[in-house]
């Protein structure tokens, strides 16, 4: 039979961790390289809609306790971001973090720095948390322009009024019939997390819906 080994109460469990961006060279490819987005046309009409991927980023997760002051410290140190409240969303130069549940806050930033990013939560993280890289399982839609907010209208039955949903909000919400992380950047630009395997189905459906409006892709809205 074998033995279950635990930590000692003096011990900290070990915990293994990857850098999933190693310096060498590999071929990587974001979940709509196939749609070849960086070769559409402009489209037809004068757009009022623009999108594009935000590809290869870091995805990372964090769990832990709101009310815990030393998890609370340990993120803004981190970081150099603080925890968001509920339904709400930060962001600096680098990267941004967003309130996804009472104790679950999504953390995105350069593909090249998010084990940097890691390591720097786990250095500073002490007692009961969790940090999982998820990068490989999603990516992110840049929608902006005047009638953007129209195709979110069209695209789920969210509120998206700017008395609703200001600037810095962030919401989990059904798109289609998928669903996404959605998060008010500016007064015309949303960001929208997709899981990767709905992404071809989320761009699809996007760009059907932004079609009456006038719509380009758009390869610069980093």
């Amino acid at each position: 039979m074998s033995e279950v080994l635990e930590p000692t109460k003096n011990e900290e469990a070990l915990i293994a961790v990857m850098d999933q961006n190693p310096v060498q060279p590999m071929p990587t490819e974001s979940p709509m390289h196939h749609l070849k987005l960086g070769a559409r046309s402009q489209g037809s009409n004068v757009p009022t809609v623009y999108a594009g991927e935000l590809g290869l980023k870091g995805h990372l997760v964090i769990r832990g306790d709101a009310d815990n002051s030393d998890f609370r410290k340990g993120v803004e140190v981190a970081l150099g971001l603080g925890l968001t409240d509920t339904l709400q969303s930060a962001e600096s130069d680098s990267l941004s973090i967003s309130w996804l549940a009472p104790d679950e806050w999504l953390v995105i930033c350069p593909l090249d720095e998010a084990f940097a990013v890691e390591t720097a939560l786990r250095n500073s993280l002490k007692g009961h948390y969790s940090v999982v890289n998820v990068s490989g399982g999603q990516t992110v839609v840049r929608l902006t322009g005047a009638n953007a907010v129209n195709v979110l209208k069209k695209s789920s039955p969210y509120d998206f009024h700017e008395t609703h949903f200001p600037v810095g909000k962030v919401v989990t919400t059904l798109f289609g019939k998928t669903q996404a992380v959605i998060r008010r950047k500016d007064k015309e630009t949303w960001d929208l997390v997709i899981r990767r395997s709905f992404a071809d189905y989320a761009w699809r459906w996007l760009e059907d819906a932004a079609s009456e409006y006038g719509f380009q892709v758009a390869d610069n809205l980093a």
